[in-house]
């Protein structure tokens, strides 16, 4: 058995990630005694105000680095675990054609030798039994996102060489690696098609229906964890910067996603101990270790 408690780290791009992916099975993990961290690549700082109702608001406007740091905080104590942040500035996200190049000193554009000792840093102080990231798309083509998945796989690797980084700690070899994959495509049509079988407006209608192709990928492990929602809509509400309450993440009826869905998902990237999937525990394999 591993030395106890079980840890889990999960490695975001922008304060707010935490809560839209993985949170409930975070908030019930911490629940059960495994000590969580959030690790946040970067503050935010280049975020727009997504919720319509603090748009314009002077103190949002004099002050949203320090705003979502507060935010943050919140979110944390919603879902019981602990937070750290890496330390980079948010690259904000290029828009136009073509593409304007991004700003001097983001996050996206840092050496990546200096992101990875920053994490491989955290790594070995916190000694993380699994770690939580993005796939190689970033779940959407963010660069951050992109970059949190270049950065938390080259750590992965570096952590546990002794030879890496000898200033950053004593090597820490995580055991399993997992990509979150919330918004799978079955996912979203089992959603939908509950939705449509109550007569109600379906939030994911459109977005089906625009596109004839989904990328696949592979859910390997659910964790249910529809008891903790709850705490997930809690911390996404303290994102109040970020998440309109009234907008795309509260459209389900919770009583339906719990029924549908009460799960959240992940996809296995790599592990150092035996594994067979599917699973239901990130866990899996290291509990016996």
């Amino acid at each position: 058995m591993p030395e106890a408690p079980l840890r889990l780290m999960a490695v975001h791009a922008h304060p707010d990630d935490e809560s839209s992916k993985g949170a409930a099975a975070m908030a019930k993990y911490a629940d059960e005694g495994v000590d969580v961290l959030v690790v946040s690549c970067t503050g935010g700082e280049r975020g727009d105000v997504l919720n319509p109702k603090l748009q314009g608001d002077p103190e949002v406007e004099r002050d949203l680095p320090g705003l979502r740091r507060r935010e943050m905080a919140k979110a944390a104590a919603e879902l019981g675990v602990r937070q750290t942040w890496l330390g980079f500035v948010d690259s904000g996200l290029p828009e136009g054609d073509p593409l304007p190049p991004l700003p001097e000193g983001c996050f996206a554009l840092e050496p990546l030798d200096v992101t990875t000792h920053a994490l491989v840093r955290v790594i070995r102080e916190f000694r993380p039994h699994v770690m939580t990231t993005y796939d190689e798309t970033g779940g959407y083509p963010h660069p951050d996102h992109i970059m949190t998945h270049t950065v938390s796989m080259a750590a992965y690797e570096a952590a546990a060489d002794p030879e890496r980084y000898p200033d950053a700690g004593e090597p820490w070899a995580i055991q399993k690696v997992y990509y979150n994959a919330g918004f799978s495509i079955d996912r979203l049509r089992a959603v939908h098609a509950a939705m449509s079988d109550r007569g109600l407006a379906s939030p994911f209608a459109e977005w089906l229906e625009s596109r004839e192709e989904w990328p696949q990928r592979e859910v390997t492990t659910q964790v249910e964890c529809a008891a903790y929602f709850g705490h997930r809509d809690r911390a996404l509400i303290a994102h109040a910067t970020q998440i309109d309450p009234d907008g795309f993440f509260f459209a389900v009826p919770r009583d339906v996603e719990a029924d549908v869905w009460p799960w959240d998902d992940f996809e296995l990237a790599t592990a150092r101990v035996p594994t067979s999937v599917p699973e239901t525990d990130l866990f899996a394999g290291v509990r016996s270790a």
